[in-house]
């Protein structure tokens, strides 16, 4: 892989592991974007998306807002994406989706200790915060943000890596390879029906959701 896409997958991941936690939070981290945009860097903006499109699925079971603990999907999908694009096929998509959950659950336990980093950090400048110093709050602020960043750089070059020793190694067999992909699918699936289910709750909302799901069939089958 050229120099400069590694660099630029680089800063990608890391943006995108920002726009989790400290700025710019405009979505650009959900993995259906993360996915497009790596692919593009890699050539392969088709297995890019692909990639980033079963990747949302699993994303969408998990709401990342106050304290949750959720996944971080961000460099993760960047590293699924470096691991399959520019194979013919869908030969590693599979194992490359594979390779992206295992990364997004690191990521969350980064993200569990960025956290209690940012809390120590209070909690030794708690007399000046009470005192109303003004720097004390900047220099929390900025070593939050210097933080994150060593987390969100951390994390793509290992995905950045990770992603590379999958290309390399040797190749499952193409019946193996069709069925990790179905259960990848499958697992997505599940996994963003069980987040929609839980996230209308009751009465109106899960109504339109089943109406919307029997619609989403019909056109399906219309279609097919």
């Amino acid at each position: 892989m050229p120099v400069e896409v590694v660099v630029a997958l680089l800063g990608w991941g890391t943006l995108v592991g920002l726009d989790l936690v400290s700025l710019p939070q405009i979505m650009i981290s959900r993995p259906i974007v993360v996915g497009a945009v790596a692919g593009w860097l890699s050539g392969d903006p088709a297995t890019g998306v692909t990639v980033g499109v079963i990747m949302e699925l699993f994303a969408l079971e998990s709401v990342a807002i106050g304290a949750a603990r959720y996944p971080d999907y961000g460099a993760a999908t960047v590293g699924a994406v470096v691991a399959s694009t520019g194979i013919e096929g869908h030969g590693l998509t599979g194992i490359a989706v594979v390779l992206g959950l295992v990364l997004a659950s690191v990521g969350g336990w980064t993200l569990n200790r960025l956290r209690h980093a940012n809390a120590t950090a209070v909690r030794r400048r708690e007399a000046s915060l009470r005192a109303g110093d003004p720097l004390a709050v900047e220099a929390l602020q900025y070593g939050g943000l210097l933080r994150d960043v060593a987390r969100s750089v951390t994390l793509s070059v290992v995905a950045i890596l990770s992603g590379v020793a999958v290309r390399t190694a040797p190749a499952l067999p193409d019946w193996a390879a069709s069925g990790l992909l179905m259960v990848v699918i499958g697992g997505g699936l599940a996994g963003a029906a069980s987040g929609a289910i839980r996230s209308a709750g009751r009465g109106r909302r899960l109504r339109w959701l089943g109406v919307g799901a029997l619609l989403g069939v019909l056109l399906l089958v219309l279609r097919s």
